[in-house]
């Protein structure tokens, strides 16, 4: 494994969002693995008719990050279709507890980047995608004015990309943001069609995983072409990934070319995708 802090040391709290989802293999899995955590069901209340979805998923995050502030160490948030994969709190922190300028650091990434590689092998970066992140108390105090923000720029009931955001907020008041090195777990829920309408894909998976999943995720089904279709969903993810790195999406040539230690950067990129694991 690592000599790094392992992902069970390191957080104090643990807090599922959901709305009506099922979460009971989720909190199973959690509690085999430790975890003390939160479930933060939203409910429904009669201004809510109005709000977009993506609105109402920020109101949920927001209600963690309230928590996660009041918080000595750092928490982890995760949505209630997130899959981990096995071992989950046994992997390695993606950053340095002893840094103490860390905002956020994903656990599951989407349309990622890196921008410099530690000696440590952590990696600054950045991820769209809320499905489970780590948050310091001092970050999550500052992203609820992010949300106070989006419903002064967007209102309530407009969709907003507001979780691609989070990096440039966060750096702007001097943290640092990372991404893993592998993703600790997939986004196993169905397609977003409130993300297909504003021309963005419908469907997101992690690229490539630290180890297998702790448990089928919703959109492998219920039937006995459960397994073809995760195959399926994993090896498209795989193959993005992939592209995302020949193409310069994952590491840009100008940050290449603006690096102290540019083949860190190369190394890290290449490495994480030599993975037989689907």
């Amino acid at each position: 494994m690592s000599n790094k802090s392992s992902l069970i040391e390191s957080v104090s709290s643990v807090f599922i969002l959901a709305y009506k989802e099922d979460t009971t293999i989720l909190e199973k899995t959690l509690q085999e693995q430790g975890f003390n955590y939160q479930l933060l069901r939203q409910k429904h209340q009669p201004e809510y008719k109005s709000y977009s979805p993506s609105y109402l998923t920020l109101l949920n995050h927001k209600k963690a990050w309230i928590k996660a502030s009041e918080e000595q160490k750092p928490s982890l948030i995760i949505e209630a279709d997130f899959v981990p994969v096995i071992n989950f709190g046994l992997l390695p922190l993606p950053f340095n507890l002893k840094n103490h300028n860390v905002g956020i650091a994903w656990l599951y990434t989407c349309a990622s980047q890196i921008y410099s590689v530690f000696n440590d092998n952590c990696a600054e970066g950045f991820s769209t995608s809320a499905v489970a992140y780590i948050i310091t108390p001092e970050a999550a105090l500052e992203l609820i004015e992010l949300a106070n923000e989006v419903r002064l720029n967007f209102g309530s009931d407009n969709y907003s990309t507001w979780d691609s955001t989070i990096d440039e907020f966060l750096r702007k008041r001097n943290f640092q943001n990372f991404v893993p090195f592998k993703n600790y777990g997939e986004h196993g829920g169905l397609p977003n069609l409130e993300h297909s309408r504003f021309g963005l894909s419908k469907v997101h998976r992690a690229d490539v995983l630290y180890d297998k999943l702790a448990f089928l995720p919703i959109y492998a089904g219920v039937d006995q072409f459960q397994i073809w279709r995760l195959f399926k969903e994993r090896f498209q993810a795989r193959l993005k990934g992939i592209l995302r790195l020949l193409i310069g999406k994952y590491l840009r040539l100008k940050v290449v070319k603006s690096s102290s230690f540019p083949l860190r950067l190369i190394s890290f990129a290449i490495l994480r995708q030599l993975s037989l694991r689907i």
